[in-house]
C-alpha cells in the first residue's frame, strides 16, 4: 500500500512540476527588472560561441582543401 501512495505522490508532483519549467523571457519577470544584464550576457556567450565555431569550420575546411591539394600533387608525381 505504501508503495502505491508513493507512485501516486511522484506522478502528482511530476505533474505539478511540469509548468514550473520557464524560458528566459520570463527572467526579467522572476529575478527582477536588474537581472537582464545577465540574459544579455548569456547572449554575448551564444554569440561568442556560435563565432568561434564557424571560424573552427572554416579553419578546418581551408585544412582540408589544402591537404586534398597535397594529395593531388602526390597522385600525379607517382
Amino acid at each position: 500500500m505504501r508503495a502505491r501512495h508513493a507512485l501516486i505522490a511522484t506522478l502528482l508532483a511530476a505533474i505539478a512540476a511540469g509548468p514550473a519549467v520557464a524560458h528566459p523571457g520570463h527572467l526579467t519577470e522572476v529575478a527582477g527588472h536588474n537581472h537582464w544584464i545577465a540574459g544579455a550576457a548569456i547572449a554575448v556567450a551564444v554569440l561568442i560561441s556560435a563565432w568561434a565555431v564557424i571560424q573552427g569550420s572554416r579553419q578546418t575546411r581551408a585544412e582540408d582543401e589544402a591537404d586534398a591539394g597535397t594529395a593531388d600533387a602526390q597522385d600525379q608525381e607517382g
